[in-house]
């Protein structure tokens, strides 16, 4: 009788090792979160934080998806009128080694007209001009760690919509630390990264969706969005 042997499986010591998945409060490098983000493709938002994995809980739509979806078509407005400015929602963006947040919305101008940041890899690299959140239940984080990571970074204008608040804080970066920006004496906040980019808060906050939009063709009508986009064009052309 012939007996048959087999042998166990050889154990190669180059063959891949699965990808871990990504939890809530990991500590990773920005190139170990990349690769675990891109292992978990019905992953929506996850963000690196001074080195720490922070990831999105449900969202509602009356805190977060309506507020956002109003952030949006503003934001959306201004870079439709202004050539040479991108406009991201929900972008991943690469800061340093240790973080790589995934704001709600950024305004940027683009490399070839003069912007901060750089595109790399499908991802924004550097500082945007402009960083937008919708912030309900992350107000804390959003107002301090996440604040001091943008400002650090060089991030120009921050704006923080607090939605149980009912409140927008727009900061301004100067000589290193942010400061709210004030509104004109018709309570009208005015961008000085992007001239044009004008916010009737109290009507965004209340969802007064078609004064915001009036408020915001008003500024891009102005002589100073005017100034401003042939500056942009004499920037892509040099």
């Amino acid at each position: 009788m012939t007996t048959l042997q087999t042998r166990p499986p050889v154990k190669r010591r180059d063959a891949p090792r699965p990808t871990p998945l990504m939890e809530q409060g990991d500590r990773l490098t920005r190139d170990e979160f990349e690769r675990r983000y891109d292992a978990m493709p019905d992953l929506k938002k996850a963000e690196l934080i001074e080195g720490e994995v922070h990831m999105a809980a449900a969202v509602r739509v009356e805190r977060h998806g309506y507020p956002h979806s109003h952030l949006m078509v503003w934001a959306g407005l201004y870079q439709i009128e202004t050539s040479g400015v991108l406009v991201g929602d929900n972008s991943s963006v690469r800061l340093d080694l240790d973080n790589m947040p995934q704001p709600d919305c950024l305004l940027m101008r683009l490399p070839e007209f003069g912007g901060q940041a750089d595109i790399v890899d499908g991802y924004v690299e550097g500082a945007p001009e402009f960083v937008g959140e919708v912030s309900s239940s992350t107000v804390s984080f959003d107002l301090h760690t996440k604040l001091n990571v943008y400002r650090r970074h060089g991030v120009r204008e921050y704006l923080v919509w607090r939605t149980q608040d009912e409140e927008i804080d727009w900061f301004i970066l100067r000589e290193g630390q942010f400061e709210r920006l004030a509104p004109d004496a018709d309570g009208i906040l005015r961008s000085p990264q992007f001239p044009g980019l004008w916010l009737d808060s109290a009507a965004m906050t209340a969802g007064n969706l078609k004064r915001v939009i009036q408020v915001l063709q008003q500024g891009l009508a102005s002589a100073e969005h005017a100034e401003f986009v042939s500056h942009l064009a004499q920037q892509k052309r040099s």
